[in-house]
């Protein structure tokens, strides 16, 4: 079964490659991956998007709106602030998109990836999918692929066994935070339609969740785009191109994030996570020598600018 979305100004390797979706894998010109119980294989042509699924009665509608295909991107990047970086970014990173992600998976997911790189936390969910998550139909010939385990499964494994897909120490926070939401200590799906300060703070009351996982299921699961993820790469990208020679506390740039970037701010922020782990490098936003931030500004001048 076949299905063809129109699209413009959507670049799918960047959106799907982009740190917030951890499921993806390339296979030629085409990614795979599972929604819900669907697997599916999507790739670009001029004007659309592919996509191909394992069974006859797959989900299209969770499809379309898990890819952000109803989001209004020109309108939404006009929204950011017309500053160098910022605008760098948008120049390096167009049509990327934020996807729409089931809550507890986007939870999860996020629970594993402290202190670990991108490969790192695939790897780490494959394990965790292949070993406690149910199989998905798949065209013949295609590798295995399986749903993301729900919470009652990975309660009930406990952590000795989820330590055998190498989450480490992670592994007490996710048994912890999949039994209280196993035995319903805290719903989920309630959380959609509650003020964003009372979702973040219902989810960092979970075992392991502190602010910067909160806004990550805030931003890529409940759409609340002014959510704004705060991690390393985005630590490094506000204090070397927003505070050149400066060293401001982590308060100063929270709150500096939280107007600078506007009513998308999430969005914004995930152009720049996805510039910066790029296109810049963790050498761009080493300890400087005088004057190399300066450097750095000048070189994000989008392309066009004078």
């Amino acid at each position: 079964m076949t299905a063809r979305f129109p699209v413009s100004d959507y670049d799918l390797a960047a959106t799907l490659d982009s740190g917030q979706v951890f499921r993806w894998q390339r296979s030629g010109e085409s990614w795979e991956g599972v929604v819900g119980s669907d697997w599916f294989q999507l790739r670009s042509v001029p004007g659309f998007l592919e996509a191909a699924s394992g069974r006859p009665d797959a989900r299209w509608d969770r499809l379309r709106d898990f890819l952000g295909l109803e989001d209004p991107l020109g309108y939404i990047c006009g929204t950011f602030p017309q500053d160098p970086p910022m605008q760098a970014a948008l120049s390096a990173c167009p049509g990327l998109r934020l996807l729409r992600q089931d809550p507890w998976e986007c939870l999860a997911s996020f629970l594993l990836s402290s202190t670990k790189q991108i490969v790192q936390i695939r790897q780490c969910v494959d394990l965790l999918c292949r070993r406690f998550g149910e199989p998905v139909a798949v065209p013949s010939g295609c590798p295995p692929a399986h749903r993301f385990p729900d919470p009652e499964r990975l309660a009930q494994a406990g952590e000795a066994a989820l330590r055998e897909c190498k989450l480490g120490f992670r592994a007490r926070y996710l048994a912890g935070t999949a039994l209280r939401i196993s035995e319903a200590t805290l719903d989920l799906e309630s959380l959609q339609d509650r003020p964003t300060a009372e979702v973040r703070e219902a989810l960092m009351s979970l075992p392991g969740v502190g602010r910067k996982i909160a806004d990550c299921v805030l931003l890529f699961a409940y759409r609340r785009q002014e959510a704004f993820p705060v991690d390393v790469w985005i630590l490094r990208a506000l204090r070397g191109l927003y505070f050149p020679n400066r060293r401001p506390k982590l308060r100063t740039l929270m709150r500096f994030a939280e107007t600078h970037f506007g009513p998308h701010a999430g969005y914004a922020q995930q152009y720049l996570f996805h510039h910066v782990r790029t296109h810049l490098g963790r050498a761009a936003f080493a300890k400087p020598k005088r004057g190399r931030f300066r450097n750095v500004l000048t070189s994000l001048k989008p392309h066009g600018s004078h």
